[in-house]
């Protein structure tokens, strides 16, 4: 099994990488559920890393129904990865009934190649997933992370499953959302090749209280979200002793 690491800055990339992860997906601010990294943070990865970095392509927090200027920064984006030795692009595109963008997804996929594209987790939201998947197919989709559409991975298994069962055989479908120590080797034994979590904690930086929050109470600002390399080392020696 491929082990993907959902890594949210620099410091987490090689803690990803040395507790053995094969491949990281770099975002910014997993509080949120991830954005685009900035460049600079991209820059050192790369020169950094010697496994595949995937990028997560996403212009903002919310929903994933973008205005034509979003749309534009991220095909921007799309473009600097290409030309700077990125390995891979996660993203995707919903109309505002969260059913699939098809016009947008294709085009974000057509600027992506010839790198993999892989659609995110915005699929757990649109109504018709077995029709989505088709649609992405054709577009020539790589991979589809998602947790079955329920708040985590292990929850969505049964419907996880049976699109495997179903689609695995033309497109990836890699599990996601909590994922940890108590229930990786389910989707060992399930057969999904490829898994996705982040294996991350929040550590304390500031011992002080702060002054003034910032962030609408949605997370105490004294502490950073760190993948953790032991952590990961402890998932990838189950999955591999499996």
């Amino acid at each position: 099994m491929l082990i993907e690491v959902c890594s949210n800055s620099l410091e987490s990339a090689i803690n990803a990488e040395n507790g053995g992860a094969d491949r990281i997906e770099l975002c910014a601010e997993l509080e949120v559920g991830g954005i685009t990294p900035s460049h600079g943070t991209l820059k050192l990865v790369l020169e950094k890393l010697s496994i595949a970095v995937f990028v997560l392509i996403r212009p903002r927090s919310g929903n994933f129904t973008y205005s034509d200027a979003e749309f534009q920064v991220m095909k921007e984006d799309i473009i600097w990865c290409k030309e700077n030795g990125c390995s891979g692009i996660v993203s995707g595109v919903l109309n505002e009934d969260n059913s699939l963008d098809v016009k947008r997804t294709r085009e974000l996929i057509q600027l992506s190649a010839p790198l993999p594209f892989t659609f995110h987790r915005a699929f757990d939201w649109v109504k018709e997933p077995q029709q989505a998947i088709e649609e992405l197919i054709n577009m020539g989709c790589v991979r589809i992370l998602t947790s079955g559409q329920q708040p985590t991975a292990f929850m969505g298994m049964k419907k996880l499953c049976l699109l495997n069962e179903r689609f695995g055989d033309r497109i990836k479908l890699m599990p996601g959302g909590g994922i940890n120590e108590d229930n990786i080797l389910d989707f060992v034994q399930a057969g999904f090749s490829e898994i996705h979590f982040s294996a991350s904690q929040p550590v304390l930086q500031l011992k002080s209280n702060i002054p003034l929050a910032f962030n609408c109470n949605l997370y105490d600002e004294r502490y950073v979200r760190l993948t953790n390399a032991t952590k990961v080392a402890e998932l990838v020696s189950l999955v591999k002793k499996y």
